[in-house]
């Protein structure tokens, strides 16, 4: 049998696990303290709301599970590749949260505040920075249409982010009713925005040229392709976006969530406007937004307004708007720059000789401050102690000298 995990997974040690388990806790102490409460849905979905969540190229990544006995063989009778499923994993925790609150909204408040943070999988390649089960970090309001919104997910993800130990990171901000806007003054069609969408999203990954070449193999026009981006290589600002698309409305609103981000942020972080950001994702519908890290590829935080989203499951739209940490994204940085688990109590190993009852009881004592574990002390007790040290342990302390505790960082000894 295989030791390994399967690519695109991991198996933690327990100093990693730690190390998680300790940026969780930050993450949701912050997230608890702004109003938030932790939810948990499967990580199974029916199928069709899988297909039909508008999730752009995420749809392509669907781990899909085939249906069972008497089903699966009349759906392989039928030759049809697409009846072999009837559920798949969830490829993020959008999808699922709109289910959850469209069954459970007669026992919910408006608005809803909520965190999710749980296991996500897509059927990506396996490589540096892609995983195929990852953790993703949520905060999500349903059912306010307002920018204050908005600006509190920013808030107190920024927040998060800050506490986490993060200084240089900025905040971009779009709205994808203006870039609907400039697509169509560009050239684009109507019905190519989603498509078009796909491709301007991977600019920071193929470059201009790749983006081009991907809307050219779509039927795009050279002018319109042209046009834009040119368009994206300006200095742009909404002021001057708004000038380009006076009849959409949505500038404005930007430009307040803009202001008053900027003034919670009081220069910790930057929050910019950026037209160029698109989010990959079909399902938004106005604001959307991400983080990066001075240093670091890629985005270690994104999200939007979804408000069309709930409205797949009801009769009716439902607003709704929600932020989501790349958990994975911050613990590979963090352990990159040796970060210790945070808010972890010092553990200690409680070296004995003689009845185990005894010694069990003497650690229960000290329980209180420290995580404790007993060992029985063995004839080569150095390699017990550097055992320990190697393994995250922060000091010990025998049961025949209660008094005295030995930690492994200077080596002296602390009296109780």
């Amino acid at each position: 049998m295989k030791i390994n995990p399967v690519k695109g997974t991991n198996d933690y040690l327990p100093a990693d696990t730690a190390l998680r388990d300790g940026l969780q806790g930050t993450i949701l102490e912050v997230y608890r303290a702004a109003g938030y409460n932790r939810i948990t849905t499967p990580i199974l979905e029916d199928i069709e709301n899988l297909d039909k969540s508008e999730g752009g190229e995420n749809l392509n990544l669907i781990f899909k599970v085939l249906k069972r006995g008497e089903k699966l063989e009349a759906a392989l009778a039928e030759g049809d590749s697409q009846a072999l499923s009837d559920m798949g994993l969830r490829y993020d925790l959008t999808l699922p949260l709109c289910r959850y609150y469209a069954a459970n909204r007669a026992l919910l408040p408006t608005p809803f505040k909520c965190i999710q943070t749980d296991r996500v999988y897509r059927a990506e390649r396996p490589q540096k920075g892609r995983l195929r089960e990852f953790v993703q970090c949520d905060i999500d309001i349903l059912g306010d249409e307002r920018k204050e919104c908005e600006i509190e997910l920013i808030a107190t993800t920024a927040k998060a982010l800050l506490k986490l130990g993060f200084e240089q990171f900025t905040v971009k901000v779009n709205d994808r009713r203006i870039l609907r806007a400039v697509l169509a003054k560009c050239g684009f069609a109507e019905e190519s925005f989603d498509s078009v969408c796909i491709s301007l999203d991977k600019l920071d990954k193929i470059g201009a040229e790749g983006v081009k070449e991907e809307l050219v193999a779509k039927g795009c026009t050279g002018e319109a392709i042209e046009r834009l981006l040119v368009l994206f290589e300006s200095p742009l600002t909404v002021e001057s976006v708004s000038e380009f698309v006076p009849e959409c409305t949505a500038a404005e609103r930007l430009q307040a969530i803009l202001e008053d981000s900027r003034r919670l942020a009081r220069a910790r972080y930057q929050v910019v406007f950026d037209l160029t950001l698109i989010r990959g994702q079909g399902y938004y519908t106005g604001t959307v937004f991400e983080v990066s890290v001075a240093g670091y590829p890629g985005a270690v935080a994104g999200g939007g307004r979804y408000d069309n989203l709930v409205g797949k499951f009801i009769s009716e739209s439902v607003p709704a708007v929600g932020f989501s940490i790349g958990f994975e994204r911050i613990f590979s940085i963090l352990k990159e720059k040796g970060c210790a688990p945070m808010g972890a109590r010092k553990r200690l190993g409680v070296i004995y000789e003689g009845v185990f009852a005894e010694a069990y009881e003497f650690a229960e004592t000290l329980r209180k401050d420290y995580d404790c574990t007993l060992f029985e002390r063995p004839k080569k007790f150095g390699k017990l102690l550097n055992n320990l040290e190697k393994n995250g342990f922060d000091g010990y302390v025998s049961a025949a000298e209660p008094e005295k505790r030995i930690f492994f960082a200077d080596g002296k000894e602390k009296q109780n």
